[in-house]
C-alpha cells in the first residue's frame, strides 16, 4: 500500500504557496542546481526494541528511509521554493503490541557540508492494519530558501532528512547492527 500525505511546512525557512514548481505560466529557467537532498545514513533507519533487548524477537517496530526527492524553483534575485519527497518504509515486528506507531522524522537545511540553516520536525502515524509492512511518502512544501542576491545558487544548499532517535538507537545505528523487516517491495 503506497500512501502520499502533503505537510505543509510553512514554518520550516519562511513560507510560500503550495504547487509553484508545477505553475505553466513561469518559463525562467534555474540559473543553477537545485541543492542536494538525502538521509544522512546514521539517522536513516530506526529499530524500537521491546524493553531495549536487541534481538529479533524484542523487535517491536522499524522505518527506513527510502528515497528523498528534491524539486526547486529560483530565478532572478528570488528566494528558492523547494519540494521535498521522502519515500519510507514501515515494519511491524513480533513484539508490536499496537497496529499503530508514531514515528518522528526531520527535515534540515544546511549550507553545503556546513551550518544547519533550519530544522523542523515531524510526526508521522502509520497504521499496520492490512499486514506488517507499510510505505509511505511525504510531501513537504513549500520550503522557502532566501538567497542573498541571485549570485547564490542551490548549490550552495542541502536539505537533509533523518529519524528523530534517542542516544541508544543512534549509537545501534553507528555500530552498524540492524534488524530489518522486509521493508518495501
Amino acid at each position: 500500500m503506497r500512501l502520499i500525505v502533503i505537510v505543509l511546512a510553512s514554518s520550516l525557512l519562511l513560507t510560500g504557496c503550495f504547487g509553484f514548481l508545477r505553475d505553466a505560466f513561469d518559463t525562467r529557467k534555474n540559473p543553477g542546481p537545485c541543492p542536494v537532498a538525502g538521509a544522512l545514513y546514521d539517522v536513516s533507519r530506526i529499530v524500537v526494541f521491546k524493553d531495549d533487548v536487541e534481538t529479533f524477537d524484542n523487535v517491536r517496530y522499524t522505518g527506513d528511509v527510502r528515497e528523498v526527492r528534491l524539486f526547486c524553483r529560483y530565478a532572478d534575485g528570488d528566494p528558492m521554493r523547494v519540494e521535498v519527497e521522502i519515500d519510507f518504509a514501515f515494519g511491524r515486528g513480533p513484539a508490536a503490541e499496537d497496529e499503530k506507531y508514531g514515528y518522528k522524522y526531520f527535515v534540515a537545511v544546511t549550507r553545503r557540508n556546513s551550518k544547519v540553516l533550519n530544522k523542523k520536525e515531524f510526526d508521522l502515524d502509520i497504521y499496520f492494519v492490512d499486514g506488517d509492512i507499510v510505505e509511505d511518502t511525504q510531501l513537504i512544501a513549500p520550503l522557502v530558501i532566501p538567497r542573498a542576491d541571485e549570485t547564490i545558487s542551490g548549490a550552495n544548499f542541502e536539505v537533509i532528512v533523518g529519524f528523530v532517535l534517542t542516544d541508544k538507537q543512534l549509537e545501534f545505528n553507528r555500530a552498524g547492527r540492524r534488524f530489518r523487516l522486509n521493508v518495501g517491495n
